[in-house]
């Protein structure tokens, strides 16, 4: 027998409840929450992606960058690196002229920075995945937080993976918003820990 709609939102909102306080209620949002911020994400590719779609993050909120990560993807050939460092600059014109991105022009020349110290990485033998982890000690950190005031917005750990990365080319890539990124791929597990998605994201470095 269906619920009834009250017996939903009260369902709906005891759920909302118990997750993180910064996922509100938005869909996309919840479901970014529930299925991906926080899991251990150990693919050089999808690692290389957050980081830019992060990094273009500066400045706004990250559900506005959320919204856009499909047109993102098709806008720069799904971020294979290899594809971005031979951007000319009518493709970057291009991207300039795209409502589907953010259209600053430091930040579409970001993302092809970015690649080339992807590459110039991997040329000297350096995964990006296990160099971006190696600042976590190759494990996530798990904390055990109890109020979001409590969460930090950088740590010893982003401030020298963000050093690390300028050296390498990197940009946009401030201690703040690599902390962020470490938050999202599951570097640090920052879900609070009356949240659903703390245990797993426990479970799931294990």
């Amino acid at each position: 027998m269906p619920a009834s709609s009250t017996t939903n939102e009260m369902s709906s909102a005891v759920d909302t409840a118990e997750r993180c306080p910064w996922c509100g209620d938005d869909p996309l949002y919840v479901h970014y929450h529930d299925t991906v911020w926080g899991r251990p994400e150990c693919n050089s590719l999808a690692l290389f992606e957050k980081l830019c779609l992060d990094g273009q993050q500066a400045g706004l909120s990250w559900i506005t960058i959320l919204r856009k990560q499909e047109t993102y993807r098709a806008a720069y050939d799904h971020f294979n690196p290899e594809k971005i460092v031979q951007y000319s600059d009518a493709k970057v014109a291009e991207l300039l002229a795209n409502p589907g991105i953010v259209r600053n022009k430091l930040k579409v020349q970001s993302i092809i920075k970015n690649a080339r110290g992807f590459l110039d990485l991997q040329e000297k033998g350096i995964e990006f995945s296990q160099f971006l982890w190696s600042f976590v000690g190759s494990s996530p950190i798990q904390n055990s937080w109890r109020s979001f005031d409590e969460v930090p917005v950088t740590t010893p750990e982003s401030e020298a993976m963000s050093k690390a990365l300028k050296r390498a080319g990197f940009t946009f890539v401030g201690p703040t918003i690599v902390y962020a990124f470490m938050q999202a791929t599951g570097m640090v597990n920052d879900h609070m820990v009356y949240c659903p998605q703390h245990a797993q994201c426990r479970s799931l470095a294990q």
